[in-house]
């Protein structure tokens, strides 16, 4: 598939912009910003995710998330969806409100949350919307400052850095936003490195971007790829080849036959013969599945992220 697949690390920190269609405004009034908290609150408990920081922009939003064993994908679509629904309901519009899909960077935590976090809350200063970080309503800057309570807002990991004293890392913290006043725009947390997706150093960025694909490509077992897929699909290895058909049991094997192919860890012939299909029917449904991916957004996030998950696998950085 022409885009590139978006990385799925456990436990990876991620900065998520969310932009309005053309520049356009994504907040109208309080009750907006208030809903959004509300499905962001709901993420933290549905998809097991954590906001480490965010800012409300007048027409874009910025999210610093740590995900758990649920891809990115399908929370950030569900609040992107029901979102951009409200706001047209409410505020009786038509039309596309985000512009595509959310972008995302995986950032190393370890090097760059601090400045992460700190960049975002600079943001209404960069765009002269206020002078002073803390005069801003709509960014989890007041929360670390005790000045407003999220209790679905993690801060003990930022805080942490400044100290085990609250107080005392709290103005720690304070100088350190103050610190970075000056420094611009950075390019970086919204293109990453030299791996557009990922921002770390060299290290952290070479083993997530895994410079030679081909190598883990060729540790990926067919056996892998179907526990992986018969997973995703709740279904078991068994089902999987056993005789029938359903729309969700034909899904998973042309997933399957595009995972092999696409990873070159199989042929189609040895697919087939593995699900007990004929080669032409598992060609005709990887690539029907392909046409259907191109059309369809969840569908493309499912097997660009069960592509992701089987090559971190298999690189070590994901059990």
């Amino acid at each position: 598939m022409a885009r590139r697949p978006r990385v799925h690390l456990p436990g990876g920190v991620y900065h998520v912009m969310l932009r309005g269609n053309g520049g356009q405004e994504i907040f109208f009034t309080e009750e907006d910003y208030a809903y959004l908290y509300g499905l962001l609150e709901e993420g933290t408990e549905r998809f097991g995710y954590r906001i480490h920081a965010f800012c409300c922009m007048p027409n874009h939003l910025h999210l610093a998330v740590q995900v758990g064993e649920e891809p990115l994908a399908k929370p950030m679509q569900n609040l992107a969806f029901r979102y951009a629904r409200r706001i047209n309901r409410e505020h009786e519009r038509v039309g596309h409100l985000f512009q595509g899909r959310y972008k995302a960077v995986l950032v190393d935590h370890d090097s760059y949350l601090l400045e992460l976090v700190r960049y975002l809350h600079l943001n209404p200063v960069r765009a002269h919307l206020v002078d002073v970080a803390e005069a801003y309503p709509w960014s989890s800057h007041r929360a670390y400052l005790g000045q407003a309570r999220l209790a679905w807002l993690t801060t003990d990991w930022v805080l942490g850095q400044f100290g085990t004293r609250r107080l005392a890392a709290r103005r720690r913290y304070l100088r350190f936003v103050g610190d970075g006043i000056e420094e611009g725009h950075r390019p970086e947390f919204h293109a990453g490195s030299e791996d557009s997706r990922v921002l770390g150093e060299a290290e952290f960025t070479r083993a997530v971007s895994s410079a030679d694909v081909r190598l883990l490509a060729a540790r990926i077992s067919l056996e892998r790829v179907l526990a992986a897929v018969g997973k995703a699909y709740a279904l078991t290895p068994e089902e999987l080849v056993a005789v029938g058909q359903g729309r969700r049991l034909s899904e998973a094997r042309a997933v399957v036959g595009t995972l092999a192919a696409d990873l070159r860890c199989s042929s189609l012939a040895e697919v087939g013969r593995r699900l007990g299909r004929e080669e032409s029917t598992i060609s005709s449904a990887a690539r029907r599945l392909r046409q259907r991916a191109a059309q369809e957004p969840v569908l493309r996030d499912r097997i660009d992220a069960l592509r992701d998950q089987l090559l971190l696998e298999v690189a070590g950085l994901q059990d």
